[in-house]
């Protein structure tokens, strides 16, 4: 009989532990439906935004989870890149940013760039982004395309090997098609320029 009450002081403990873990977790983690979320640089001018129709945060890993997210990255007070996709996150005390499914970054020259990746990562502490999967760059003068890419603050976009790139003419059509080992777009000049291995030989700069 004494087994028999323990068995029950036992399942009863286990089922109670359990539920306690379910509570815990719920608590750890808030739902937020239409959230506006802004980033200020420490001399107080906006440093990115993030929109989204419903995110979660969980407080236990510090960790936001947006769905159909919109950042929008600023310099010197100034809208500069736009970007949309399915997912994000935003994690390690709000330092590593990741976008991923759909992505697509819009640059805010007046050329309007046109960037678009399956993935998305920023190190909010550096000044570099790194995009991965089905690249596809595009403008009036030109069609990229790669594995991987680079943007940096200086406004130039490195493509890495292997790189295909259309160039287009005065009408916006495709004019001729070449390939590359790699490939650097200056948003600011208009300018591509390509090279392979044996840099001596072969670099070459096109301006539009």
């Amino acid at each position: 009989m004494n087994n028999f009450y323990r068995l029950i002081f036992i399942i009863t403990f286990f089922i109670l532990g359990c539920n306690s873990n379910v509570i815990e977790e719920k608590k750890a983690t808030k739902e937020i439906n239409s959230l506006n979320l802004n980033i200020f640089t420490k001399n107080g001018n906006k440093k990115y935004s993030i929109k989204s129709p419903y995110s979660t945060y969980n407080n236990a890993i510090d960790k936001f989870e947006f769905q159909k997210a919109t950042i929008n990255i600023f310099q010197k007070g100034k809208l500069k890149y736009s970007i949309s996709s399915d997912e994000a996150t935003l994690s390690n005390n709000n330092k590593i940013l990741k976008l991923n499914g759909n992505v697509k970054l819009k640059t805010n020259n007046q050329e309007e760039d046109y960037l678009y990746a399956d993935s998305f990562i920023w190190n909010i502490d550096e000044t570099n982004y790194l995009l991965t999967g089905n690249i596809r760059f595009e403008n009036n003068n030109v069609i990229l395309t790669s594995g991987q890419a680079k943007m940096g603050s200086d406004n130039i976009i490195e493509f890495f090997k292997p790189v295909k790139y259309i160039i287009k003419n005065d009408n916006y059509n495709n004019k001729y098609e070449i390939n590359s080992e790699n490939a650097t777009y200056d948003l600011e000049k208009e300018s591509l320029s390509f090279k392979a291995k044996d840099q001596e030989r072969v670099r070459s700069i096109i301006y539009f």
